[in-house]
């Protein structure tokens, strides 16, 4: 299985640009987003190229292809204008032998973690990239796509066959890889 996986886009069209780009490019099975979609929230600044209706334009059109979960951003009226459910606090995959689970952040963590069972743990939320294992569990955040945290690049991540790397958005360079 193969997977491209974003967290927190906070409406900034050069982000949800960038994420339809790609899926050309990759091809991957799904489009994972780890929530905060549309509103940049008011702890942040605006992004620079804040068009939440083009991301909704964009990310509609890879509808069908995407699996997100809800963000401490996300609203009801998101769930209006989005093709696809991102009103789920949790979601699960299981891929090549592997249960991935899928969660913002805000109320899961690393730290508060809900039952046991799966072997990764993905979530965004403090738009600060992180790719460890600890546990028997690999613990990721993608960092931000669009407006990162504590120095780190804008970054995304990307699942193939049990193989996780996060990368750079500018020019896809390994920023940390786990096998």
């Amino acid at each position: 299985m193969k997977f491209l996986i974003f967290s927190d886009i906070h409406g900034d069209a050069s982000s949800a640009r960038f994420i339809a780009r790609k899926y050309d490019e990759v091809k991957p099975d799904k489009i994972i987003i780890l929530g905060d979609i549309l509103y940049h929230g008011p702890r942040n600044d605006l992004p620079e190229n804040y068009y939440p209706k083009e991301v909704i334009k964009e990310l509609n059109a890879l509808g069908d292809h995407i699996i997100a979960v809800r963000g401490n951003c996300e609203a009801e009226v998101d769930q209006m204008v989005l093709s696809f459910p991102c009103l789920s606090e949790t979601g699960t995959i299981f891929a090549d032998g592997n249960t991935l689970f899928l969660t913002h952040g805000h109320i899961y963590s690393r730290e508060k973690r809900p039952g046991s069972g799966y072997t990764h743990f993905l979530s965004g939320h403090t738009h600060i990239n992180v790719l460890e294992k600890e546990g028997g569990i690999v613990f990721l955040n993608p960092g931000s796509i669009s407006i990162p945290k504590n120095g780190c690049p804008r970054s995304y991540a990307a699942y193939e066959d049990g193989r996780i790397r996060i990368l750079r958005m500018e020019d896809d360079s390994v920023i940390k890889e786990l096998s």
